[in-house]
């Protein structure tokens, strides 16, 4: 009976730790929903895990339903994404997909909205 308890024991662990390491947004900026000023708006993503920056995006749509992909820019923390950029007022979705460390990718969006100043 030991030997039966062993990988059954083993299955849980890799299981467990393997459904934690999917990256999922635990925080933006904006938030969704968010209502900004217009002007220079920093988007700030993070996420449960480490991502791979270099293979994940960031794709802004605008009001106009045109799409343009943004600049990741470096950052010494492993678990997010950082862009900025120039907005005028209108409604806004950021689609991000990144690629978590343990080979899985996640997308999702946070809708936002930019106000005259």
């Amino acid at each position: 009976m030991k030997y039966l308890a062993a990988p059954s024991l083993f299955a849980g662990v890799f299981l467990c730790c393997q459904a934690q390491a999917h990256a999922i947004l635990i925080d933006s900026t904006p938030a969704p929903l968010a209502h900004l000023p217009a002007g220079h708006i920093s988007l700030v993503f993070r996420y449960n895990s480490r991502i791979d920056a270099a293979r994940s995006k960031l794709t802004l749509k605008r009001p106009d339903e045109t799409t343009q992909r943004l600049a990741i820019e470096a950052s010494d923390k492993p678990d997010l994404l950082r862009a900025s950029l120039d907005l005028a007022p209108g409604s806004f979705v950021v689609a991000w997909q990144v690629l978590a460390t343990d080979g899985h990718i996640t997308r999702g969006t946070v809708p936002f909205t930019v106000d005259p100043k």
